[in-house]
């Protein structure tokens, strides 16, 4: 096994086309992350794969660039599969992989996820593609009835492999792969490295190059506090942190769906702008909530770990454990979602005594003794109650009404006259458009949209309620 400290290297030592150079520094692709530089070159000789790196460590463009190097665009054949373990993640990976694709002519990458009707993502594979994404419940289904082809699959990858085992996905990740070519790469990306992770790649893997990131933090970039309590204060005390530090956002992880629940009631009934992200949400409530927290109109985000997977928040805040997690690493994937890209992070943790021995674990992962402070010391800041900025319009409109951000952003700012500083973050999917816009003028905007036009027809708006 490699095993690489955090560094980085251009990616102009690969062997990859000057048009995709190109893309790379038109993107601010300049320096690799450390999962990138240890898995591209194996992977862009055609290896098979194993790499161990936590979310948000660049792994998404280290197997993309791999299987775009080796696509014909001449053929309309699907040449690469990518499974996920969410929609959302799979929604993600798909635009990173067609972001990273325009280096190329008419390259077409399809996602394939529940939560959309079969008969819009069959057409789509009807017209041809050259890559697909996917989770595997609605990967079988397509393959079922006969709409994919992987008769000239060229890469298989296994994306977040560790949470589609979590999640029961065993025996769809095991048919699919036996409907994929012999002679194919196989690329498996992992958090976590467990025994399922060892069978599977025995299973579907050739001679793999194993690589595995360091998963420790720069403790000078992410500040660890720990507080011991007990059962009956640990939901009030995550209210006492959050008055004590208030943090602009902040991702709560909890150990089970009631107690996401419970914690985003007590939350809200304090007059929190909260939510909760567990497995009984339906697809169009997880989406809402998703799209509310990364566009800074929820502050604060109650998840279980498996609900959170693949979430991906610029400049988040704080993370509060509200349980400590029984492994270890995935306590370091957890506090590793705050204190990215050279910003500094607050890494909250409440344990009982009955967690003291995963608490060990996690010291003895991170090579440190955990910093204990009395909840005593958490007082309350002087001011009023942290509301989000922003607050979300939802549009009955998306992609397939042709609608694209710049047509929302037209609409608010030529149109309407509000400043581009008032608009937040767009996001289209193919029945509706999500916009954050400044609390101040939210209720202005959606009677002004309701009266107005987007793209020359008329549409209706709503604002989703905290």
């Amino acid at each position: 096994m490699t095993l690489l400290p955090a560094s980085s290297n251009s990616f102009e030592k690969l062997p990859l086309s000057p048009a995709a150079q190109d893309n790379l520094r038109r993107l601010g692709y300049l320096e690799m992350t450390a999962i990138q530089a240890a898995s591209l070159p194996p992977a862009l000789q055609g290896r098979d794969l194993i790499a161990q790196a936590k979310t948000g460590s660049g792994k998404t463009a280290a197997f993309a660039l791999a299987l775009l190097a080796k696509l014909d665009a001449r053929s309309f054949a699907v040449q690469a599969l990518v499974l996920c373990p969410t929609r959302e993640l799979a929604d993600q990976v798909t635009m990173e992989i067609r972001r990273l694709a325009r280096a190329e002519d008419n390259i077409k990458v399809v996602a394939l996820s529940g939560g959309v009707p079969l008969r819009g993502q069959t057409a789509s594979l009807e017209r041809g593609a050259h890559v697909v994404v996917g989770t595997p419940g609605r990967l079988m289904d397509h393959l079922d009835r006969g709409h994919l082809k992987l008769d000239s699959l060229a890469t298989l990858v296994l994306d977040e492999a560790d949470r589609m085992l979590d999640m029961g996905f065993v025996d769809d990740i095991k048919k699919i792969a036996r409907q994929c070519p012999a002679q194919r790469q196989t690329l498996l990306f992992s958090a976590t490295y467990p025994e399922g992770i060892a069978k599977l790649a025995a299973q579907f893997l050739r001679d793999p190059v194993t690589v595995k990131v360091e998963t420790r933090h720069d403790k000078g970039q992410i500040e660890q506090r720990w507080y011991e309590v007990r059962e009956d204060q640990r939901l009030p005390a995550v209210a006492r942190l959050l008055e004590h530090f208030r943090p602009a956002s902040t991702l709560a992880f909890c150990n089970t769906k009631a107690r996401c629940r419970a914690l985003a009631e007590m939350l809200q009934a304090q007059g929190y702008s909260a939510l909760a992200l567990h497995g009984e949400l339906e697809q169009r409530d997880r989406d809402q909530v998703l799209v509310r927290f990364a566009n800074g109109s929820c502050s604060i985000l109650v998840a279980t770990d498996v609900a959170a997977r693949g979430l991906d928040v610029a400049g988040l805040a704080a993370v509060i454990n509200v349980d400590i997690s029984p492994d270890p690493e995935a306590h370091v994937h957890r506090i590793g979602r705050t204190g990215r890209a050279g910003e500094t992070g607050l890494a909250l943790s409440l344990s009982s005594m009955d967690e003291m021995g995963a608490v060990g674990r996690i010291e003895q992962l991170q090579g440190h003794a955990s910093v204990w402070y009395p909840l005593a010391d958490l007082t309350p800041t002087p001011g009023e109650r942290l509301l989000p900025a922003m607050t979300t319009v939802h549009i009955q409109a998306g992609r397939k009404d042709k609608i694209r951000p710049g047509d929302v952003l037209g609409a608010l700012t030529a149109d309407l006259g509000y400043t581009r500083e008032q608009v937040g973050k767009i996001d289209i999917n193919e029945f509706a458009t999500y916009v954050a816009v400044g609390r101040d003028i939210a209720h202005e905007v959606v009677r002004r949209l309701n009266e107005g036009r987007i793209k020359g027809r008329s549409v209706k708006a709503r604002l989703l309620k905290d």
